[in-house]
């Protein structure tokens, strides 16, 4: 029988869950925003005439652009997919596993 303290113990723990996912998808967003507004600006410097020659800009190349693809992507991957590779069973088995390895490497007397 499930009590009233484990109710609001696990909608603490609900409640933790969400708002570390929320912070998680407000800072990729900021960072897809970021990197839209640079990869425009990439793309305008390099297909248009525009004296976009400045400090920041003018260190932008194609090297540059391609690691900050993969790390946005990467970011995407972390936060929209990784719950469907890491679900709740598969942080059971592991849990159950490192348990499992530490009472093996555990010496007794």
């Amino acid at each position: 029988m499930e009590t009233k303290f484990d109710f609001d113990k696990e909608q603490s723990e609900l409640q933790k869950l969400a708002s570390r996912k929320v912070i998680k998808l407000k800072s990729f967003y900021k960072q897809l925003f970021i990197y839209t507004i640079i990869l425009i600006l990439y793309l305008l410097k390099g297909y248009t005439e525009l004296p976009l020659n400045v400090f920041p800009i003018n260190l932008l190349n194609g090297v540059i652009m391609i690691l900050w693809a993969a790390v946005v992507i990467g970011s995407a991957i972390d936060v929209f997919a990784s719950f469907k590779i890491f679900d709740e069973d598969w942080e059971a088995r592991k849990v159950k596993s490192i348990l499992e390895r530490r009472n093996k490497k555990q010496k007794w007397e």
